[in-house]
């Protein structure tokens, strides 16, 4: 909206400003981190009077006692219902609405955060089913995602946009992996590595999320590591320079991005411990998918595992740990996801989360530094 008031103005002095993808961008975050900062008071105290207060970690006795010993029972859930229509609202203020590219964003946030609030609300509410299904969250995921991928897939083909159809490699130049072009079984591996991309992201975040600012920390870090990558790959001269592929219209996602990093601001600001309120399902599925998928449009899939290391620990403990127990009976890890490991030997939150955080921060570094490793 501030683009298209910014072209009405085009010939009034400073008008032009708004126009620049960096400085939108930076307006983005900062709006993003004020809408939290006005809704978050209002959220949490209309959750805790409907009485939307988390459950007690009854899957394991030894968390269910430090839940219990953290006084945690009495801190509301379901803080994505602020958090992402704050990232929503900065970006339709300072995006270009035009572009595909934002639109598909957006959808897929709101299609994710409906997912999650259901089975948040599910988790409360049906206390005997525990929420959705694990067939049920991914059926509904798969729907979005397939429907993003539908969508990227037809405008690529329908605008000459090839290289959004290909699967770059990092480490080496020039070198891209054009599976549509190997016809229907090609197109089905890339719309099946796209769909992979943003469930997972989606649930590893997900997964993430069980302690005060763990999930929004990470993502935070990830997301200015995902903002750089998007603008570079729309930069023709960047992209050049650095040898990664040209998207055009690409470095608009870098305003989702720093709505992402300010959203996430803003909500640390509630969520650091001791936490105010807890993400849930609402925020975190969300969260996580915005991730994956400014991966997806600035052709860095490969390289999002780096700067996205710290949630595929988690999500991977947690599945290595529930394949393994199928197989042997026996626990591989003391128990899943990682960070739980930490807490049953006496660690302080805070500093697990921090450190945590410290690793992100280094992984999204090596991420971005992986654009010269070519």
């Amino acid at each position: 909206m501030i683009l298209l008031l910014a072209r009405w103005l085009s010939g009034v002095p400073g008008a032009r400003l708004f126009t620049y993808i960096t400085f939108r961008a930076a307006l983005a975050a900062i709006i993003a981190f004020f809408l939290c900062m006005w809704l978050g008071p209002r959220v949490i105290a209309k959750l805790r009077e409907l009485g939307f207060q988390d459950r007690e970690k009854d899957d394991d006795a030894r968390l269910a006692q430090i839940w219990r010993q953290t006084d945690k029972k009495k801190t509301p859930t379901m803080g994505g219902v602020f958090l992402v229509p704050s990232i929503m609202g900065a970006v339709v203020l300072c995006g270009d609405l035009t572009s595909v590219y934002v639109m598909v964003g957006l959808a897929l946030a709101l299609w994710y955060m409906g997912i999650g609030a259901i089975d948040d609300w599910a988790k409360l509410h049906r206390r005997k089913q525990g929420g959705l299904s694990r067939r049920e969250k991914l059926l509904w995921q798969t729907v979005g995602a397939l429907a993003a991928v539908a969508v990227l897939y037809w405008y690529a083909t329908s605008t000459g946009r090839s290289s959004l159809l290909r699967i770059y490699v990092p480490f080496v130049k020039n070198f891209a992996l054009d599976l549509p072009a190997w016809g229907l079984g090609g197109a089905v591996v890339y719309a099946a590595f796209q769909w992979f991309t943003l469930v997972g992201t989606g649930n590893a975040v997900n997964i993430t999320d069980g302690m005060d600012g763990l999930a929004a920390g990470c993502a935070l870090v990830a997301g200015i590591s995902l903002a750089v990558l998007c603008y570079v790959a729309g930069s023709p001269r960047l992209a050049d320079y650095f040898i990664v592929p040209t998207i055009q219209g690409a470095a608009e996602m870098s305003i989702l991005a720093a709505a992402l990093v300010g959203g996430c601001l803003g909500f640390l600001w509630f969520n650091c411990y001791p936490a105010q309120v807890f993400m849930g399902d609402t925020g975190s599925l969300p969260l996580g998918a915005m991730l994956g998928y400014l991966a997806l449009v600035s052709r860095q899939e490969l390289v999002l595992p780096v700067i996205a290391g710290i949630f595929v620990v988690e999500a991977g403990s947690s599945y290595l740990q529930i394949v393994w127990f199928k197989r042997t009976g026996r626990r591989l890890f003391p128990i899943a996801p990682l960070h739980h490991v930490f807490q049953l030997r006496q660690y302080p939150e805070p500093k697990i989360v921090i450190r945590f955080w410290i690793a992100a921060a280094l992984l999204s570094l090596a991420g971005v530094a992986l654009l010269k490793i070519r």
